[in-house]
Parts: structure tokens; C-alpha cells; sequence
């Protein structure tokens, strides 16, 4: 996939650059974020670098991971992150983080939109999942607002830091969004 750029009314999104290390490694240092996230803890300077030296480019090139930072348009400041994990067979998981100073501005839930509406339309995505350990209410609140629907608990169903927790799971389907899909869906009737 060739590496992409979303815009919204407020904000733009684009893979992330090695000009955005510094604000990587500022925002991951947030006890919050590495809390609720698989993002290594304590987080270095060298796990910034990688992720943009390395994770970012080599998940746009072999269509793994779609990773955008998410820029406020007005500012160009960092305010979150949002990336689409691809899963086979049309399904992929959606994850994202917003940096502190940026939290309830509805930031994370416009960017989230945007590429769950990019993934649907141009990168073959027919489920796009969502998962997040039981307590993250944050992320939930996120995912409801754009209209996952919470599909229920996994049990040991997310690996964080070596420990295996409870997860919530939820979708989106195109279909939540008012899209088509490219295959059919037949859901079951009571």
C-alpha cells in the first residue's frame, strides 16, 4: 500500500516521519499510554526510533500495519496516533492513543472515523475490529462513539507487557458507516 494521508476538518493524517520521533517519545512517556497500550514500559528514545525508522515504513510496505500520526491542522502538533492492523480476509484491528495534553477535544474519535472510512473504501477492509482491556473505558467511549458494536468479553484475550487480561471486543462494518461491502453479509435471524 502506498503510504496514504487522511484530512478531516480539523486534523491531518499522515505516517509517521522521523520529525515526529521527539513528539513520540514525549506522548509514550505517559503513564496512561503505556498503561493501556503494548508499547514498551519504561519507554525509550530507541523504541520511538524504531517505530518510525522501522515498524512504520516496513507496515506500509508489506501491508501490515498502517500507522498515521495524527497532526491538529491548525498547530501541525501531534495529538494521536491511529493505526489499522490487517488481519486476513478482509479484517483488520484498529488501535490508537492520543497524547495527554490533546485528550477530550473528540480528536482520537474524528481520526478513528477517517480511517475506518479509508480502510472500508481503499484498503479492502470489510471488518474492522477493535479490542481493549476491560477498565480502558477511554478507548471504549471512543469505539461506541463511531458506532463499534460491542461484541462482549475475551477471556485472556489481550497479551500486555507478558500478562495475559480481559478484553472487550467490538466491530465496525461498513455497513455502520452507511457503505457498501465488496462480499455479502447474512446476519443470523432469531
Amino acid at each position: 500500500m502506498e503510504p496514504t494521508i487522511l484530512t478531516t476538518e480539523r486534523l491531518l493524517l499522515r505516517p509517521f516521519e522521523p520529525a515526529d520521533t521527539e513528539a513520540v517519545y514525549q506522548a509514550c512517556q505517559d503513564p496512561d499510554i503505556q498503561r493501556w497500550t503494548s508499547i514498551p514500559s519504561p519507554y525509550e528514545r530507541e523504541h520511538a526510533e524504531g517505530f518510525i525508522g522501522r515498524i512504520v515504513p516496513d507496515g506500509w510496505r508489506y501491508d501490515t500495519v498502517y500507522a498515521f500520526a495524527v497532526l491538529t491542522r491548525d498547530s501541525g502538533e501531534l495529538a494521536a496516533a491511529v493505526s489499522s492492523i490487517t488481519r486476513g480476509e478482509g479484517a483488520a484491528e484498529i488501535g490508537y492513543w492520543t497524547a495527554k495534553e490533546h485528550r477530550g477535544r473528540g480528536y482520537v474519535t474524528e481520526a478513528v472515523r477517517a480511517v475506518a472510512h479509508w480502510a472500508f473504501t481503499t484498503a479492502g477492509v470489510e471488518r474492522l475490529e477493535w479490542r481493549a482491556e476491560i477498565g480502558n473505558e477511554a478507548s471504549r467511549a471512543v469505539a461506541e462513539k463511531i458506532g463499534f458494536v460491542i461484541e462482549g468479553i475475551q477471556r485472556a484475550g489481550i497479551t500486555n507487557k507478558g500478562v495475559r487480561r480481559d478484553g472487550w471486543a467490538g466491530a465496525l462494518l461498513p455497513s455502520d458507516l452507511g457503505l457498501p461491502s465488496a462480499s455479502p453479509y447474512l446476519p443470523t435471524q432469531p
